[in-house]
């Protein structure tokens, strides 16, 4: 074998046009490649590790074996380009654009409505165009596993779906049916002005024609055939990457490079070298080993190359299944039962067999079926061949039964199982799809013929040590024992001793996991219990069939459902937009990747990357920082301290670069800049950094009340004679409750341009934030010049939910700095566990309640307390328990209230504001002590809220009068849109039958205060010019972050002026057109920015209007050309001062909101006992929307919000260290809701509307209300928990503390296996993670 000390060529092509590379760097990815050489930035970065699907793309490649041509979709972020050699990368860009053809799946995913702020878009469309090339007419379950890779922050899922679902024939609903036309649909129209359930018009969708798709270049095809066994080397600046052509030539650089690494997938490899900064000289790349893609059937089993993909053994399995008697597929069955939610699609498409299996991870799923299955494998050096067996020795590590450095995986052999042998899988994750699992395991057993005496048994373990961990000493205690209650008992004793977890184990949840492990022994007993009685009903004893549901695990399954909302007046001119459901004004350019992202802007000449050094300690003097060896590295050019801001270094108690001391891990205490921003970030790793400990260390609420830190006095609000209430309560209930934090997960990082212009100190900011004149302000302070020196330009946001409030004010401080000392342009972009750890979240809060009640449920008197953790800095901290305090009281009236609250100081990185700002927590709280009365009086929870409901017109805790009519009216129309009485009913029937799993059902009310406490926050401001072609650009203070306000304010354009859509232009927010604007927040962004854009046009109109006047039939053009004659400005500048709103705290009384917006949810779930799983069956929300401006926007707003909300009570988990070091820095670790999380059944109505005087054309704002609505599942959860306790006799628990996980649900779920497991005492042993609230 000859290799060339040159670089060879790298030959790939993109979107049909070829790219020839001669210095191709082994390091550089996909993402990177397309990005930032070609400018293809329709593919974006979401997170760098191919867990959030954002950088999706297709490719292609040709096989010269079979003549076939594949396509996968892959995560661009793990793919090297030197692995591209002779592949066809088709991107969005690729497949369509508003300046060729928009492709079928872009039209549909915009036109449905499944775009909102756009950032995940583009790979939401890759997913599905690669599903659609594949399978013209792919069935529900394919659409699920291929979305399942892909994160969303803003739509909640469903109207993506549905936009995949209508290529689907096998669609369940009649609307997506081919026909056109829904029944729905159909009776609307028997009435006017009735309720609507279509969003968008259907017959305007353009079919699906494969025929139009880009062809495989033929150029691909000749490459394939005639270099097939050549060797291909491309040297980069760190690393050789040697691509063998040959199986010789391979084992020949095995032995000459042992510890040269082998990649397929790099979906392992590559997230070492991004993650963990792990380098390798030389990477060998065996993709074009034919013998490693040899698939052989025997009467055996199977033997399977090492380099197929996990996609490709699925398909395989799967029709060896479909033709093999089930006796004697047991092994593949189990397999395939995880590969269907292992990773997600675009990991699985590229991840290999023998990657998967050597890379040894300790959760791996298919490792351990595979260790029990006595499986082969099949190895081969220069010396020869070897067959490995894989066990539990192979997987624990153990050197004799493991490859030697020099020897490479060439297949496995998966045996076919014998007629008394049973093979099960099982798994519980933190979430169904594409996450890593918390305990896996694979179990096998083999009985003597005809009898249950057990001849063999293996268990091995994934996710409970460092390696899969094996029961094999259990095991061969329990051979000859008989399949029965006995042997299950002892089991399940000897597995708690033999499989062990230290308290501080790496991922902590002890308990959990040790549970987990006996659970799954007594699921794998009734599995084969259940076998044997059906191949012998008389031999063996009856099976309950209450304890046989647990055997099913929870499908993946379609989310479907219906949105209504009432339909426009039949006499509004069809010109009129307002009322209809309007596609967003970007939707098109979102899902063809033009929409332009604040890194998707071109590099400018001389333009710098930043990387910031973070502090390692949570509280510490700094005692030296040694930046030398940083300075002489490659590419940087400078090193920027605090030393180096020329202004104000931050405001009060928040520093833009520490300064002596840190306050928290992730404080940034310098910045690199460099010619690019790898170098950068190998920089930043140089400089030296010397801290000394610093007492207290401060990290919980609890630490917090301890040394008496906090930041701002106390809040109080109270109302009635609240000690008095209590002597006359029938029953008194004390308790707390906790509700964790929630990182925003905004699909867009924080991300901020800065570019010096050259004279007067002049920089133009382009930032994504949701308050431009706030980093404006921040960076003319921080530089020490006035603020009309900076513009800020923001032209749209990828998702904000609060988290771009306050922080791209620092963020954009820090690079104007290094901009300022430079004198060159810098590009700030956080990558995802930078931004996780520097920004903070939504507030960890701790509420303790006091509660006075009669027996009828009535509640009398509360004392509330609430403590939130600020963090290390004021951020917003006090403005949010203002607000818990203030809307705490939610849908109820208690006549004698008291609430405090405090905001903790701790040493965390400063919490910020958060899509509902205070209410998902206080009201949490509240709804608790709801639900506590209830189960404490045994009344239905339903009967103790409706009784303590507002129903006349009543102030609130703050002395605002409001009318509850319309909260009623939700609360009604839910409690029938659900048929909520059968349905609960129905849980009841389902409890009585299952054991295993429960059923549970919730309704919530919610009176939610939309607005700002102070007047001066709701004012807002809008420039509308008309120019003389008749055009109109509009210009305004809000800031699109994907809730829809700029198509809204072309709405209020289009109406008030009389014109066309089409007409309408709305560029960049930037405060040289709009200046001092306030944060977009609130869900005040369209009501007062609409007003203001009202105000504009008003104005332009009454200018105008002699004109008209004296041609009432002349154009649109002809009355601006007109105007323009008679030298009438057609300009104009719109205000809205904006609505009263002051709160006097002394007094405890202020009229703050301009209205509430009223709502009401009904969930149903299913638990699994066991391991503490639940599905969201069913959801019903009806929502007081009032005259929805475009119901489309609104109800995606509601969707979003809700499943948001989902996420924050059952699912997302911020894991802290006892240092105060955040563990959850990305999608792999953090678990946001997936497709498959959402309700089965999704109904979203908005409430027959009424006038709302305050707002524009009486709609409300519903971009934050659907949040807490969320709460509904986890109550759902809690009530089929209450039902698993009380059927095994055990107390109830009063407070269940939020997110409601599946560790906590299995673990409040106590029963014989539980007890087994002993309770971790912390005291004896510092745990890996604790609660911060």
């Amino acid at each position: 074998m000859s290799r060339s000390m040159e670089s060879d060529e790298l030959i790939f092509f993109v979107n049909g046009k070829k790219v020839t590379e001669k210095n191709a760097d082994p390091e550089v990815n996909l993402l990177f490649y397309l990005r930032k050489v070609i400018r293809l930035t329709g593919t974006k970065y979401g997170c760098g590790g191919g867990d959030c699907g954002a950088c999706t793309v297709m490719i292609s490649r040709y096989d010269p074996i079979s003549k076939k041509i594949s396509h996968f979709s892959v995560a661009a972020c793990l793919v090297p380009i030197c692995s591209l050699h002779g592949a066809a990368v088709t991107t969005v860009e690729g497949i369509g654009s508003t300046k060729t053809r928009v492709h079928p799946v872009q039209e549909r995913i915009a036109k449905g409505h499944g775009t909102q702020c756009g950032f995940c878009t583009p790979g939401m469309v890759m997913s599905i165009y690669t599903l659609l090339r594949n399978h013209p007419e792919p069935s529900t379950e394919q659409i699920i596993e291929t979305l399942g890779g892909n994160l969303c922050r803003c739509t909640g899922y469903r109207p993506i779906v549905e936009s995949a679902k209508s290529f689907s024939p096998s669609s369940a609903c009649c609307q997506m049916n081919g026909k056109g036309k829904c029944c729905l649909d159909e009776e609307e129209k028997n009435e006017p002005n009735s309720i609507c359930t279509k969003l968008y018009e259907k017959e305007e969708f353009q079919p699906l024609d494969p025929t139009q798709e880009l062809i495989f270049p033929p150029e691909l095809m000749r490459m394939a055939e005639d270099s097939q066994n050549t060797v291909l080397t491309f040297r980069g600046e760190r690393t050789t990457w040697i691509a063998p052509g040959t199986l010789n030539d391979l084992l020949e650089l095995k032995t000459e490079y042992p510890s040269a690494p082998l990649v397929i997938g790099n979906t392992c490899l590559g997230l070492d070298m991004k993650f963990k900064d792990v380098s390798y000289p030389i990477i060998i790349s065996p993709a074009r080993i034919l013998e490693l893609f040899v698939v052989t059937n025997t009467k055996e089993g199977l033997t399977l190359g090492a380099g197929l993909s996990l996609t490709q053994v699925k398909n395989i399995l799967s029709d060896v299944v479909s033709r093999i008697p089930k006796e004697k597929t047991q092994i593949y069955c189990a397999l395939l039962k995880h590969l269907r939610t292992l990773a997600g699609q675009q990991i699985r498409n590229v991840a290999s067999l023998g990657g998967h299996i050597i890379s040894r991870l300790p959760t791996s799923d298919l490792n351990p079926i595979l260790g029990v299955g006595n499986c082969i494998l099949n190895v081969a050096s220069t010396e020869g061949t070897q067959q490995i067996p894989l066990n539990d020795h192979f997987l624990a590590g153990v050197p004799d039964a493991s490859l030697k450095p020099e020897q490479v995986l060439i297949s496995v052999f998966v045996p076919l199982t014998r007629k008394w042998e049973f093979v099960s899988a099982f798994r519980q994750a933190p979430r169904q799809q594409n996450a890593f699992a918390t305990v896996n395991a694979g179990m096998r057993v083999v009985f003597k013929e005809d009898t249950s005496t057990i001849t063999d048994l293996s268990i091995l373990y994934g996710g409970i040590g460092e390696t899969v961990v094996s029961a094999n000493k259990s095991c061969q205690q329990l051979i000859g024992r008989h399949w029965d209650e006995e042997m299950l008992d002892d089991a399940g004793k000897m597995i708690r001793e033999e499989v062990s977890l230290l308290t501080a184990a790496p991922g902590g949840m002890v308990e959990y996991r040790k549970t987990l492990a006996i659970s799954f022994l007594f699921k794998f007993y009734l599995d084969v219990l259940k076998q044997l009685k059906m191949r012998d009903p008389r031999r063996y004893p009856d099976i309950s069939q209450k304890l046989l549901h647990i055997l099913e695990d929870f499908p993946l399954t379609m989310p479907q459902g219906t949105q209504s909302f009432k339909d426009v007046d039949s006499q509004q001119p069809l010109q009129d937009p307002i009322g209809r459901p309007i596609m967003h004004q970007s939707g098109i350019k979102h899902a063809t990747g033009e929409a332009v992202f604040c890194d998707d802007m071109s590099v400018l000449a001389g333009e710098l990357f930043l990387a910031v050094v973070t502090s390692s300690k949570p509280h510490a003097k700094i005692i030296s920082l040694d930046a030398s060896e940083a300075l002489a590295s490659p590419g940087v050019v400078d090193v920027i301290t605090a030393q180096d801001v020329p202004g104000d270094n931050g405001r009060e108690e928040e520093s833009l670069y520490a300064q002596d001391e840190v306050t928290c891990v992730g404080q940034i205490v310098c910045a690199v800049a460099a010619d690019s921003y790898a170098h950068a970030k190998q920089a930043a790793k140089k400089v030296k950094i010397v801290y000394q400990d610093l007492e207290p260390m401060i990290v919980t609420v609890q630490d917090a009340l301890q040394y008496e830190s906090f930041i701002g006095p106390e809040k109080k609000l109270e109302q009635g004679n609240v000690q008095l209430a209590f002597q006359c309560a029938d029953q008194i209930l004390e308790g707390e409750v906790h509700l964790g934090g929630q990182e925003h997960f905004y699909m867009e990082t924080q991300s901020v341009r800065v570019v010096p212009k050259g004279e007067e100190k002049e920089m133009d900011i382009y930032v994504s934030s949701q308050d431009a004149a706030f980093t404006q302000e921040m960076v003319a302070r921080t530089l020490g010049i006035p603020r009309n020196r900076i513009n800020c330009h923001v032209k749209r946001v990828g998702g904000a939910f609060g988290g771009k409030t306050s922080k791209p004010g620092l963020l954009a401080s820090v690079a104007a700095v290094a901009a300022h000392k430079t004198g060159c342009p810098i590009r700030f972009i956080l990558e995802r566990g930078d931004d996780m750890l520097i920004t903070g979240g939504r507030h960890p809060l701790l509420g303790k309640y006091r509660i006075g009640f009669m027996n009828n449920g009535k509640i009398k008197a509360a004392d509330i307390q609430l403590y939130i953790n600020g963090g290390c800095t004021p951020d917003d901290s006090e403005l949010v328990i203002e607000y818990a305090l203030l809307k705490l009281e939610n849908a109820y009236k208690i006549p004698n209230l008291r609430v405090r609250g405090r905001v903790c100081k701790t040493n965390l990185p400063s919490n910020t504001a958060f899509r509902g700002f205070g209410f998902p927590q206080g009201a949490f709280v509240t709804e608790t002590c709801v639900s506590a009365v209830a189960a404490k009086c045994h009344l239905p929870p339903e009967k103790v809220r409706e009784l303590n409901m507002y129903t006349t017109i009543d102030r609130t805790i703050h002395k605002q009068e409001f009318d509850p009519t319309n909260l009623i009216k939700c609360w009604e129309t839910c409690m029938e849109n659900s048929s909520y009485y059968n349905r609960k009913k129905a849980v009841d029937e389902f409890n009585q039958q299952s054991f295993w799993k429960k059923r549970g059902i919730a309704i919530i009310p919610m009176k939610f205060s939309v607005g700002f406490p102070k007047t001066f926050y709701h004012q807002a401001a809008a420039l509308v010019q008309i120019y003389t072609d008749g055009s109109v650009l509009v210009a305004h203070g809000g800031v699109e972050l994907g809730q829809g306000i700029n198509t809204k304010m072309i709405q209020v354009a289009s109406r008030e002026l009389k014109i066309p859509m089409s007409y309408i232009h709305l560029d960049e927010m930037s405060t040289v057109t709009v200046p001092n604007t306030v944060t977009t927040g609130a869900s005040t962004g369209a009501d007062v920015n609409g007003r203001a854009v009202q105000n504009a046009c008003q104005i332009l109109m009454k200018r105008l209007e002699p004109i008209i006047i004296q041609n009432p039939n002349g154009t649109w053009e002809e009355w601006v050309n007109e105007a323009f004659i008679q030298s009438i400005s057609l300009s104009a500048t719109g205000y809205f001062r904006g609505y009263q709103a002051d709160m006097d705290w002394e007094k405890g009384e202020g009229d703050i909101y301009p209205y509430f917006v009223f709502g009401a949810a009904c969930s149903e779930v299913e638990i699994d006992c066991l391991t503490g799983a639940h599905k969201n069956i069913r959801t019903d929300i009806v929502m007081d929307g009032s005259f929805s401006i475009n119901p489309a926007v609104d109800i995606g707003q509601i969707e979003g919000a809700f499943v948001q909300g989902l996420g924050l009570y059952t699912l997302e988990e911020l894991k802290y260290s006892p240092e105060g070091v955040l563990y959850t820095r990305g999608p792999h670790q953090y678990k946001i809701a997936s497709v498959t999380d959402i309700p089965e059944e999704f109904h979203v109505s908005l409430l027959t509307p009424t006038q709302n005087s305050k707002a524009i054309y009486s709609s409300k704002g519903l971009g934050e209300a659907g949040m807490f609505l969320g709460s509904s599942v986890f109550f759902a959860i809690a009530a089929a928990v209450a039902a698993a306790r009380k059927e095994r006799g055990l107390s109830p628990i009063w407070a269940i503390n939020s997110p409601a996980t599946a560790e906590l649900i299995r673990m409040a779920c106590e029963d014989q296996f539980t007890n087994l497991v002993p309770q971790t005492d912390s005291k004896c042993c510092k745990p890996w993670s604790i609660p911060v609230a």
